[in-house]
């Protein structure tokens, strides 16, 4: 397993892994909201190491070792929320755009002058915006259980929704918390037993554990615009993977995606829900490798 480094990337230290060769084509994983790096399972990189590619997994601003926002206030969700509603303007302590700017500069660090990008949930939104925003930088897409911001598109479930916003009840531990949410939109083809959701998360804690983070970033994906109008300008080889039973971001986020990249290959897998099932890694890798070779 390689080791956790760290670059400044505009103006942010961030800490990041490599595997694989140096010199080989390079494949940046962007993670989701308030996933550490180590939610991309070391199987599914070796994966794609063994098809000749460097891999580069990282922490994301406010999340994991990289550098923490402090000096800006967490909101609240719920007044975002309202505020939105009302169409009222709203001010965050940063985008999804500077997130992307953050990916690039990463690359930048790295001397890494072109990549194919992967990234799942946020981690999609935060690629989409990269491949769009950087089209130079970005040799193909792969966007994984993730939407285009479009209203009504790619929505959780009532009942995950409320679990996503709502205090941590009186009496329940914060990793009893977050297994019990994962577990409201896993995969039911692919189940996991709460001892087995509590160790990756009890891994995921020891590492770091910072929720102020996942209400900033939180906030960034509320107000972010429908990026429907940048993907129909994608010209570059686009994957699009969701599950059907996704009760996190609905599959017809992936729809709506696929909607506006046109040439995009849209794979569904039935019994899949927001995760990543070591069951599905080595078809996703070969469904990655393919679309690479296609840039």
């Amino acid at each position: 397993m390689s080791a956790t480094k760290f670059v400044q990337s505009n103006s942010i230290r961030m800490a990041y892994e490599s595997m694989g060769p140096d010199e080989g084509p390079t494949i940046i994983l962007v993670a989701g909201l308030y996933n550490q790096l180590i939610r991309w399972p070391v199987t599914f990189c070796q994966l794609l190491v063994a098809k000749g590619y460097r891999v580069i997994r990282f922490d994301n601003r406010d999340i994991g070792l990289s550098e923490k926002m402090d000096n800006q206030i967490a909101p609240s969700l719920f007044r975002l929320a309202l505020r939105s509603f009302f169409g009222i303007p709203v001010e965050v302590p940063y985008t999804l755009e500077d997130m992307a700017a953050d990916t690039v500069g990463l690359m930048d660090a790295l001397s890494i002058k072109k990549a194919h990008i992967v990234g799942m949930s946020m981690g999609g939104m935060i690629s989409q915006l990269v491949a769009s925003l950087y089209p130079e930088r970005i040799l193909s897409l792969t966007s994984i259980m993730s939407t285009t911001g479009a209203f009504g598109k790619g929505m959780a479930s009532l009942a995950v929704a409320r679990q996503m916003v709502k205090p941590i009840p009186k009496g329940v531990s914060a990793l009893e918390n977050s297994v019990n949410t994962r577990q409201m939109f896993a995969s039911p083809a692919y189940p996991q037993t709460d001892e087995e959701v509590a160790a990756e998360v009890r891994r995921e804690f020891e590492r770091s554990n910072y929720p102020a983070g996942y209400l900033r970033q939180m906030a960034a994906i509320r107000v972010a615009p429908d990026r429907k109008n940048l993907l129909r300008k994608l010209k570059l080889p686009t994957l699009i993977i969701h599950g059907n039973q996704d009760t996190l971001v609905d599959v017809s986020g992936a729809i709506e995606t696929k909607k506006h990249i046109t040439h995009a290959n849209l794979v569904r897998f039935e019994g899949m829900g927001h995760t990543l099932p070591d069951a599905l890694l080595e078809k996703f890798a070969e469904l990655i490798h393919e679309t690479a070779c296609q840039a």
